[in-house]
């Protein structure tokens, strides 16, 4: 069993040529033996039917030989009069390996071959038994000939249907592992963007805070070189382990991923470089964890926006748990941005946290306050574990 299908295994359709082989010999092999084409015991007789069972034991790892073998045998069959269905179908088998195997060639009509051969079986089933006769022969001989022809047919054109299906199933399946590998490449993006985008941003306003006050206010110079190693520190931890994943594709050793849990040191963070932050945190417990890094990315790649972009402002984040859906809010009172107009050097900042809410089916909207400043607002649907 493979993927909810049932598949048999190499030795149990070798088990099925087997019994197939056995068949042949055994309805067409002994008669021709026993009885011969005139009535009387023939070796001769027999050697259709033995090499249609030997071309039914190969067909699978040589078909082409197989097949070759095979229609040698019906050839011999029609030669000695003894040609009977139990000899057509070694032929038949083969061809179908044959068609399985080989690669679609366009100069094939494998349409028209299948249409012929639904009307030529059709035509046969209305037909119906031809009846004894003078020309009894004639009548069998051509009656097994468009009965081959009909059979050979059908079976190259399953053969032809069945390698299509496969050829599908493994551009599907190889076209899920591209998808995949692009959503996970876009997942580390996101996740590289949001660390460097918050710390960058977080250094760059320090950094500025200590040239500016190195001379007069060395202490406080001092604090945010402070500020700026520990960032730098926890920044350069996390690329490591983000690239340890794109360079191994396994994570090393990596830091619990954070969550709701992590929004208080985020905060604490943004209060160092100056910009207070309000938190609300609410039903934290009905979130689930699969939602709490998409929920603290978003808060931190909007906190880091009003760090680079409305400093200094207060803000104010709020995020409520239900049991449907986390919403997420952040808000600030920076310079007011024109109506109708976004925040310049916007990057790829809104557009991430878009993606994200988008993944989980959610809503996400941002722009100016209402009272002024900006405010982000997003809301992450689930379903409640009760």
């Amino acid at each position: 069993m493979q993927d909810g299908r049932w598949r048999l295994t190499p030795r149990q359709l070798l088990a099925i040529d087997t019994v197939l082989a056995a068949g042949v010999l055994a309805a067409d092999a002994l008669p021709a033996l026993l009885l011969g084409p005139a009535g009387g015991w023939s070796v001769l007789a027999a050697v259709p039917a033995v090499l249609g069972a030997g071309a039914l034991l190969v067909r699978r790892r040589w078909p082409g030989p197989a097949l070759v073998v095979a229609l040698a045998a019906v050839v011999l069959g029609a030669a000695a009069g003894t040609l009977s269905p139990y000899t057509l179908l070694p032929a038949a088998c083969a061809l179908y390996s044959v068609a399985v195997a080989q690669p679609r060639r366009r100069w094939v009509p494998t349409v028209a071959i299948g249409v012929l051969s639904a009307v030529g079986l059709l035509a046969m089933t209305a037909a119906g038994p031809t009846s004894g006769s003078a020309a009894g022969g004639t009548d069998r001989s051509l009656s097994m000939l468009v009965f081959g022809l009909v059979l050979l047919g059908c079976s190259w054109t399953l053969g032809r249907a069945v390698a299509d299906r496969r050829e599908y199933a493994a551009r599907w399946a190889q076209q899920a592992a591209e998808r995949a590998v692009a959503e996970e490449r876009l997942r580390l993006a996101r996740e590289m963007h949001d660390v460097v985008a918050h710390a960058l941003g977080v250094i760059a306003v320090k950094a500025g805070v200590a040239n500016h006050v190195v001379r007069q206010r060395p202490a406080e110079a001092h604090d945010a070189l402070g500020v700026i190693e520990t960032t730098s520190r926890q920044a350069l931890a996390e690329m490591r382990d983000l690239l340890g994943v794109l360079r191994d594709g396994e994570p090393g050793e990596l830091a619990p991923a954070p969550g709701l849990s992590g929004l208080g040191e985020l905060v604490d963070r943004a209060a160092l470089v100056g910009v207070p932050v309000e938190l609300s945190v609410r039903g934290a417990e009905l979130v689930p964890d699969s939602l709490g890094v998409s929920v603290y990315r978003i808060v931190q790649e909007s906190v880091t926006n009003v760090v680079k972009h409305a400093a200094p402002a207060s803000c104010r984040v709020a995020v409520t748990g239900t049991d449907t859906a986390v919403r997420i809010e952040v808000t600030d009172d920076g310079t007011r941005v024109p109506a109708g107009g976004v925040l310049p050097s916007i990057g790829h900042g809104l557009i991430g946290m878009r993606e994200r809410v988008a993944a989980h089916g959610g809503g996400f909207t941002a722009g100016p306050g209402a009272g002024g400043g900006f405010a982000v607002e997003a809301v992450l649907p689930y379903r409640s574990a009760s």
